[in-house]
């Protein structure tokens, strides 16, 4: 039986074994959505909320899933999830291996925070990081041309490295690596300065637009980024969503993968050193598993992302990992497993 866990993870462990047991969906998405109503509560209101009985007020938290987390959070196995680990005992060892892959993650390599379109300051998303056991955080905001979120410009993204540096003083040892979630361009070009892409630690390269392109073009646009010596790691590589979502900005419908050359575009990056992003948010699981095995054959390295706009998403890497254990992800290709200096080197 698993050692006692907090809450979301004993709820998200629970969707993991209902899954794999090929239980309804329904089911698997009931668990899922009460950790993810969890990753929005500090720890106080979850006090208040189980002390006065009002838990199951909350949207996505019914009888099951309250009774869980209540027993959680008082240390215990909940029952619910003692039963599945007996009735289903030889799922089990697949999900201490996803346990024990989380485990040698550092940190995150794609966050966001209310400089763009996350609703956190930077310190509260550093603070969330440091309190699930992160060494560093890369702090990945948006470029210019995504004005829809809140994109940095130039000026603010030089401001906002002048915050980090203040920020790094003050939470050492944990570091804040700066970076930006830089968009590419039609022409494959990245949308930031070379000077400032050159002084940031991290830049994380993605499409955000004209999705729906026809596949050779899409494919010479994500080559060229692929290629530029500032891209660090390919991020959401399809852009798909695969359920809704609501955002600050509005409210999209789940999309399908964008066409490319999957094969070309994954060796470019073996080529270039850039690593592939498995990106963990639900509604992204991102690349999906066939072009995951595809990536692991050809060799790519990959960086586990939560892609976080909330301090409680920080705690979606389990999911990534639960993919990368099922394609056969090799710990030591994934590059936020390194520590900050060795990953600093291995960025150059």
């Amino acid at each position: 039986m698993t050692e006692p866990l907090p809450p979301a993870a004993a709820l998200r462990r629970i969707a993991f074994l209902l899954e794999r047991a090929r239980e309804p969906s329904h089911r698997v998405a009931a668990f899922r959505t009460a950790a993810a109503v969890l990753d929005g509560l500090d720890e106080a209101e979850l006090e208040r909320r189980i002390r006065t009985k009002t838990l199951t007020d909350l949207k996505g938290i019914g009888p099951k899933t309250g009774t869980a987390i209540v027993q959680a959070h008082k240390g215990e196995v909940p029952e619910y999830l003692a039963k599945l680990e007996e009735t289903h005992a030889d799922l089990v060892p697949m999900a201490d291996d996803v346990a024990e892959f989380r485990a040698l993650l550092r940190g995150d390599l794609h966050s966001h925070s209310d400089w763009s379109d996350g609703g956190s300051p930077i310190r509260e998303m550093a603070e969330a990081a440091i309190a699930i056991g992160h060494e560093y955080l890369a702090l990945t905001d948006h470029s210019p041309r995504l004005t829809v979120a809140n994109g940095l410009t130039a000026a603010r993204l030089e401001r906002q490295l002048d915050v980090v540096a203040e920020l790094n003083e003050e939470l050492a040892p944990f570091r804040i690596l700066t970076g930006i979630e830089c968009d590419i361009n039609v022409d494959g070009s990245l949308d930031q300065t070379d000077e400032l892409l050159e002084r940031v630690d991290v830049v994380v390269a993605s499409v955000h637009s004209d999705l729906r392109a026809e596949r050779s073009a899409m494919t010479q646009r994500m080559l060229a980024a692929v290629a530029n010596p500032h891209t660090d790691v390919l991020g959401h590589c399809t852009g798909r969503l695969v359920i809704g979502r609501t955002q600050r900005n509005g409210t999209q419908r789940p999309r399908p993968e964008s066409q490319f050359d999957a094969e070309a575009v994954f060796s470019a990056c073996v080529e270039n050193g850039v690593a592939v992003e498995i990106n963990s948010r639900p509604e992204r699981l991102d690349p999906p598993l066939r072009l995951l095995s595809l990536a692991v054959e050809l060799g790519c390295d990959f960086a586990i992302d939560t892609d976080a706009h909330a301090p409680g998403q920080l705690d979606w890497q389990a999911g990534g990992c639960e993919r990368a254990v099922e394609t056969g992800v090799p710990a030591e290709r994934v590059i936020n497993t390194l520590t900050a200096e060795e990953l600093l080197d291995r960025l150059g």
